[in-house]
């Protein structure tokens, strides 16, 4: 009778830490931390290499563009952090000196490197709806 219990526990060890395993390496791959460029750049080396959705600001007159290629440089910036960026693609509209943007991609020893299709730069404030004055005024 022991024994038949201690199989039915090992068995449930093996188990539990079978799909305890698979969920973490599942996990761990797909993972992707939504950050700002300031808490990033506080200790960049411990971003190297992990997915990220990047926020900031775009800085004005950083965007350069190799000429016939869809190849950016810019810089983006959070409360005094700046962090370099590359990317190659074709940029939202709204995407210019000044925008909000989420970058998804991969922070290296040489910048941000934005994934393709991994601009999204937010709509600008005029977008946003008005306010009215107090009623009867």
């Amino acid at each position: 009778m022991k024994t038949k219990a201690l199989k039915i526990v090992a068995t449930a060890v093996i188990l539990l830490g079978s799909v305890g395993g698979l969920m973490y390496v599942s996990l761990a791959e797909g993972t992707e931390y939504y950050k700002h460029v300031d808490e990033v750049m506080v200790n960049p080396a411990a971003w190297h290499d992990k997915n990220l959705q990047l926020h900031g600001f775009v800085v004005d007159k950083s965007i350069l563009r190799r000429p016939d290629s869809l190849d950016y440089r810019f810089e983006v910036q959070n409360k005094g952090q700046v962090v370099q960026a590359s990317y190659t693609g074709v940029v939202p509209d709204t995407f210019k000196g000044g925008s909000e943007v989420v970058l998804k991609g991969r922070l290296g020893p040489h910048g941000f490197e934005v994934a393709p299709n991994g601009v999204m730069a937010k709509c600008p404030s005029k977008y946003e709806a008005k306010t009215f004055g107090t009623p009867g005024s």
